[in-house]
């Protein structure tokens, strides 16, 4: 079955790969909230999943939270806030990917630098926010 529940975030979902990140890296925009920081691009690939479904990474650097389990904390809270907001990045990657082999690779950078990290409510509305400026920047 091809059914994609709207709040799910499947393994073919994440980017993954050395060279489709630096790839990212290399061609991607930019938006910045207040503690998150996130990367776009379309960018040519193949793609065994839908190809409406963005591909995503999560990313908490070592420098900003040096404990490991704080930085995992972190990264499950940004997928369960863009999970619930994925509605939102689908409608992104139809703008960003046209009628070609391009797919809409988003990154989720957490730079905050306070000693708590927010809830899960704060993520939410920091990754919808974001998540509706890429929409606002997409051609046409």
């Amino acid at each position: 079955m091809n059914f994609v529940h709207a709040h799910s975030l499947k393994k073919y979902e994440i980017l993954r790969g050395r060279s489709s990140v630096s790839k990212l890296f290399r061609s991607a925009r930019s938006y910045r909230g207040n503690f998150i920081k996130v990367l776009f691009a379309p960018l040519e690939m193949t793609w065994r999943g839908h190809r409406s479904l963005p591909k995503v990474l999560f990313i908490v650097g070592r420098k900003i939270k040096p404990d490991a389990v704080d930085r995992n904390r972190i990264k499950r809270l940004m997928k369960e806030a863009y999970r619930h907001e994925k509605a939102l990045a689908i409608e992104c990657a139809g703008k960003y990917a046209g009628n070609g082999e391009r797919i809409l690779c988003i990154a989720f950078m957490y730079v905050g630098r306070k000693k708590n990290s927010p809830s899960l409510e704060n993520f939410r509305k920091e990754i919808r926010a974001l998540l509706e400026g890429i929409n606002s920047m997409a051609p046409g």
